[in-house]
């Protein structure tokens, strides 16, 4: 029999879709110990609003943690303010990040083997007065990781991000040598390590129109792209490109490849999220722990209707589990 993995589950942003998810997904019989690190009577609260069957158990470290559909372990780490599904409240930001630093913790500390999250919502988070780009940086600061790199994927495609929360206009000058060639290490590095991808083939796209047409359109290709590439074929990684980012993603291009370098957020995940939206996980490689996500945001509208789809978060947790055992089974190896 597989042994379980423990996960934190982060409910994310109270107001949103975050915990009608979890809740949705405490449904279901488990093979995984799940902890859902939220306020306990907030959830109880939206399971009676859901009108869902569910037994929320408050949970402390070292307990048991239950598998039983019907049931969720709860981490009560902080109470959230004022909620009401679909109605932002700043005063709930500090409770937002105080699960993500328990969850963070628990990973660190071997009380969790990963962490998985829930949306949450950076505009709220920043009115509260806290300077908060999105997980992935944040993460990256909590676990003081030299970098990390932000890879979506879903069936039959994995697209990483040279670039994640920026405006367009600062993209250009974020993309360096440097910058490429600490990206391209994490991804070939935790495609390997958490995939089991021997050597991984990753397609990496133009900054410009059709990879900057020779010069004709930008040099960044020529002057920043290209050698990068050079260098990491030089160290033994099978990485193509600059390629026109318009026909990268097409089934012939992407046939072979294990993974796609997207110059900035938008360049690759609107394909990605058009093939497998509500399907597709996010999860930050570069980190010391293991971490997933969904692929959607806080979907106000949809909080507390019962209409959220947890697709995602089902996909979110199977893939970290898959990432822990694929850790573990190297670390045996290496034994």
């Amino acid at each position: 029999m597989t042994e379980a993995v423990r996960i934190m589950l982060t409910a994310g942003e109270p107001a949103g879709i975050g915990p009608d998810i979890c809740l949705e997904w405490a449904l279901s019989e488990r093979e995984h110990d799940v902890v859902v690190v939220a306020d306990a009577e907030m959830l109880r609260k939206r399971a009676e609003l859901l009108e869902l069957d569910i037994t929320i158990e408050e949970w402390v470290p070292d307990q048991p943690i239950s598998r039983t559909g019907g049931t969720l372990s709860v981490w009560s780490v902080a109470r959230v303010e004022k909620c009401r599904p679909g109605v932002l409240n700043s005063a709930n930001a500090p409770y937002v990040l105080k699960t993500l630093e328990a969850a963070v913790e628990a990973c660190q500390l071997n009380i969790a083997q990963a962490m998985v999250t829930a949306p949450v919502h950076k505009g709220i988070i920043n009115q509260a007065g806290i300077v908060f780009s999105g997980h992935t940086e944040f993460l990256q600061e909590k676990c003081g990781a030299g970098g990390v790199v932000m890879m979506l994927a879903t069936e039959g495609l994995r697209v990483a991000l040279a670039t994640t929360h920026m405006p367009l206009r600062d993209v250009p000058d974020a993309i360096t040598g440097d910058r490429l060639s600490k990206v391209i290490r994490i991804l070939d590095k935790d495609l390997k390590h958490h995939f089991g991808i021997t050597q991984p083939r990753i397609l990496v796209a133009g900054l410009n129109p059709h990879a900057g047409e020779g010069g004709h359109l930008g040099r960044e290709e020529i002057d920043v792209i290209e050698p990068a590439l050079k260098a990491m074929s030089k160290e033994g990684m099978d990485v193509v490109g600059p390629l026109p980012a318009d026909t990268l993603f097409t089934p012939h291009n992407l046939e072979e490849a294990d993974a796609v370098l997207a110059m900035y957020h938008d360049q690759g995940l609107p394909v990605l999220k058009y093939k497998g939206f509500g399907r597709a996980v996010n999860i930050s490689l570069g980190l010391p722990i293991i971490r997933t996500s969904v692929d959607h945001g806080t979907a106000l509208d949809l909080a507390g209707t019962g209409q959220a789809d947890g697709g995602s978060l089902r996909e979110a947790l199977t893939t970290a589990a898959f990432m822990v055992r694929q850790r573990d089974g190297k670390r045996r190896e290496r034994a």
